[in-house]
C-alpha cells in the first residue's frame, strides 16, 4: 500500500499544511458567501479553476465556486453542503451521489489527458513514465488515488506499466491536482502526474510525455444538478451555459476536450 500521509509528506509538512488550511478556509468562506448572497454554489474539481473563472467572468448569473478534490467535494455534498451544481473530474464520485439519490440531473461535460511533468528549473529530463524508476528521481507527486480521480488515473498508468509498487517509496501524496502542480512548480519534487489542462497553463513546469489512453480509464468530467438545490432553474441555465459553443471554446483553449450536448 502507499505510505501514510504523515510519513510520506513529512519533508513537505509546511507546504501541505499551508495549502490544506487555505483550502479549508476558502471552502468555508465560499459556502458562507453563497448562502448569504443567494449565489449559485458550484463545487468543481480543482483542475477546472482557471477555465471556469475565465468562462464565467462575464456570466450574467451569480456564481460562487468551491474548488477542491472531487472525492472531498463528493463527501461535502453527501454530508449536506448546500451545493447547487457539482462538476467532478471522475465518474466514480458522481455515480456515488447518483446511487444515493442526490442528483436531479447529470451529463458528461469534458475530457482530459494525463501527463508527466517536471519543474522547469530542473535539469531532470524524462521522456516516458518508466523513467520514474531511475535513481535520480527521488520524489514524485501524485494525488491520493483513494479519493482524487487524477491520482486514480495515475495509479492505473503506473500499474499497467508494472512500476507502481517500485515507485511507492518516492510518492508524495496530495489532496488535489493543484497540490501536485504546486509541488512540481516549487521544485519540492522531481516529477508529478497531472492533467494536461493544468500543465499547459503553468509557466513553471515542462510536459515530459502524455500518457497512452490505453493505460488508464477514460478521463470524463460529469456535471450534475444537486437535487437539494434551492435554485434548480438557475442551475439548469448555468449547466446549459457551460455547454454553449462560447464556453466550449474556452475549455478547449485551456486544454480540455469537449463532449457534445446530449
Amino acid at each position: 500500500m502507499i505510505k501514510n500521509f504523515s510519513t510520506v509528506l513529512k519533508p513537505f509538512a509546511k507546504l501541505f499544511v499551508g495549502i490544506f488550511l487555505g483550502i479549508c478556509l476558502s471552502i468555508l468562506t465560499q459556502i458562507m458567501l453563497a448562502q448569504a448572497s443567494g449565489n449559485l454554489l458550484v463545487s468543481a474539481a480543482a483542475s477546472l479553476q482557471p477555465s471556469l473563472k475565465a468562462i464565467t467572468a462575464n456570466y450574467s448569473g451569480k456564481v460562487t465556486y468551491n474548488f477542491g478534490g472531487s472525492g472531498a467535494l463528493q463527501q461535502q455534498i453527501m454530508q449536506g453542503a448546500p451545493v447547487d451544481v457539482f462538476i467532478s473530474a471522475g465518474v466514480k464520485q458522481m455515480n456515488a451521489l447518483e446511487t444515493k439519490g442526490l442528483l436531479l440531473f447529470k451529463t458528461n461535460l469534458l475530457t482530459n489527458q494525463l501527463v508527466l511533468i517536471t519543474p522547469k528549473s530542473s535539469s531532470v529530463q524524462l521522456s516516458n513514465f518508466s523513467q520514474l524508476v531511475n535513481a535520480n528521481i527521488k520524489r514524485i507527486a501524485i494525488a491520493d488515488p483513494r479519493s482524487v480521480p487524477v491520482g486514480h488515473y495515475a495509479q492505473e498508468v503506473l500499474e499497467n506499466l508494472g512500476i507502481f509498487a517500485k515507485l511507492q517509496p518516492k510518492f508524495v501524496l496530495g489532496n488535489s491536482v493543484r497540490f501536485v502542480l504546486t509541488a512540481v512548480e516549487s521544485g519540492e519534487v522531481d516529477a508529478g502526474i497531472v492533467y494536461i489542462s493544468d500543465a499547459k497553463n503553468s509557466e513553471k513546469v515542462l510536459i515530459s510525455t502524455i500518457a497512452d489512453q490505453k493505460l488508464h480509464s477514460p478521463i470524463i468530467y460529469p456535471i450534475s444538478i444537486i437535487k437539494s438545490s434551492q435554485n434548480p432553474k438557475a442551475a439548469k441555465e448555468y449547466v446549459e451555459f457551460l455547454q454553449s459553443n462560447k464556453a466550449r471554446a474556452v475549455f478547449q483553449k485551456y486544454g480540455f476536450g469537449v463532449i457534445s450536448k446530449s
